[in-house]
């Protein structure tokens, strides 16, 4: 399998290289389980994202308005998402799962690591779902998260095992950027470390079929 590897300054380019390379060599096939079965994918086999700077705002891409088209993401929704999904333990009926029924209990756990024990370890990582979510009819897409202290700031990887290009990307990446500025904060109550990269992995990395002329649109390929 192909490695793509996108460095970005932050998390809007980081978006707008992925759809660029993405339109040029994902790869096509169709959907035989898993959401929209039917439809067709454009995928990169495997991608690695780093961003630099993903705290720079503003954390979500804007589309120039002569394109016609809307943004994938804005800020008040990624607040809200990361309060409702990412940070917070609660499920409403109907919901198979919320990043944050698994995150919510790991978060202090971990910054306690951090404080107590000092920043030279491996074994700060969150995990999310379990050994039943493979029965789950839409399993968790994002699965890892693990940080590192190194160079003096906070690092994240993350590790998606799904994930839609076009809307889920700057809406995940912008909400867990959200939630490492909060624990960097809580860190700093112990000793001083400053905001640093996130690192995303995936080996579904998409956009659907619907989503196409629309990267296309915004790269400049249409």
């Amino acid at each position: 399998m192909d490695i793509e590897v996108i460095e970005a300054r932050d998390l809007p380019e980081a978006w707008f290289l992925c759809l660029e390379r993405i339109v040029e060599v994902g790869y096509d096939y169709t959907i035989d389980r898993g959401s929209n079965v039917g439809q067709k994918r454009k995928e990169f086999d495997i991608a690695v994202i780093k961003i630099k700077f993903p705290g720079v705002r503003p954390l979500v891409p804007d589309v120039p308005p002569g394109l016609g088209l809307d943004p994938p993401a804005s800020m008040d929704y990624v607040e809200q998402y990361a309060a409702r999904y990412i940070m917070s333990s609660v499920k409403e009926p109907g919901e198979q799962y919320t990043y944050g029924e698994d995150l919510e209990k790991q978060i202090p756990e971990l910054i306690r690591m951090y404080q107590e024990d000092g920043f030279g370890t491996n074994q700060a990582c969150m995990s999310v779902g379990n050994a039943d979510s493979i029965f789950l009819p839409d399993p968790q897409c994002l699965r890892i998260v693990d940080t590192r202290i190194r160079y003096g700031k906070f690092h994240m990887v993350v590790y998606f095992r799904s994930w839609d290009l076009y809307n889920g990307f700057s809406a995940n990446l912008a909400a867990i950027q959200l939630m490492k500025e909060e624990i960097v904060r809580e860190i700093n109550t112990r000793e001083k470390v400053e905001d640093g990269e996130i690192i995303a992995i995936s080996k579904g990395l998409h956009l659907y079929d619907y989503a196409w002329p629309l990267a296309e649109l915004r790269v400049g390929k249409k």
